[in-house]
């Protein structure tokens, strides 16, 4: 089953406590799923737009371009079959604590699940920890460490996860690795689908991960 919504901006209103925060962004019926850590990390505080508003930000994007998930960049970028968000979406004065990232999940894991991507791309050590501890079967041995990992397929649980290096941290050669990963990505059957419609009444495909 597929999203009905064409909103673009909180597509499933999203309403945390707290006097400003950055909603998900994107495609609400996307194959790409890009998740951030928070607002003071990786932006979007003035324009209320994930992965903005940075001085990093149009690198991320045009390499996003480049690779076929957005079709422009900009402090609103046009979306191309993927969605923007962050584990923690509201602004913080400070660094957030444990509780306030386990409080925030929820919002979190409602989007994410109600979006259900193929792939899962966290940006940062933070955001591909969490996403391997919650939705992949491999943490127990990946080592973090984004230089290694930026770019590398991981098989999730039903997910495919590519993470991808803080862009604070990129250095030469880091956006064409993350745009040759998600082509090549993009060109193999990344939804690993079986039709199991020939075993339910109906001609009606039934797609299943």
């Amino acid at each position: 089953m597929r999203n009905v919504t064409d909103r673009t901006k909180n597509p499933f209103g999203m309403e945390p406590s707290c006097s400003q925060f950055v909603p998900g962004y994107g495609d609400a019926n996307a194959d790409f799923h890009v998740i951030g850590d928070h607002p003071g990390v990786h932006g979007g505080v003035e324009t209320q737009i994930p992965f903005t508003d940075v001085d990093w930000a149009e690198t991320l994007q045009q390499t996003l371009v480049d690779a076929g998930l957005l079709l422009s960049t900009g402090d609103e970028p046009t979306m191309q079959n993927t969605f923007f968000s962050y584990l923690h979406m509201c602004v913080p004065t400070e660094e957030p604590t444990e509780a306030q990232y386990h409080d925030m999940e929820r919002f979190f894991d409602a989007e994410l699940r109600a979006i259900a991507a193929h792939v899962l791309l966290p940006v940062g050590a933070r955001a591909t920890k969490h996403v391997l501890e919650q939705y992949s079967a491999q943490a127990w041995k990946t080592e973090i460490d984004m230089t290694a990992l930026h770019g590398k397929e991981i098989r999730g649980s039903g997910f495919l996860i590519l993470p991808i290096k803080d862009p604070a941290e990129w250095v030469d050669g880091d956006a064409e690795r993350l745009r040759t990963s998600i082509q090549t990505l993009r060109s193999t059957d990344y939804r690993r689908e079986t039709d199991l419609g020939r075993f339910i009444a109906g001609s009606d495909p039934y797609f299943v991960r």
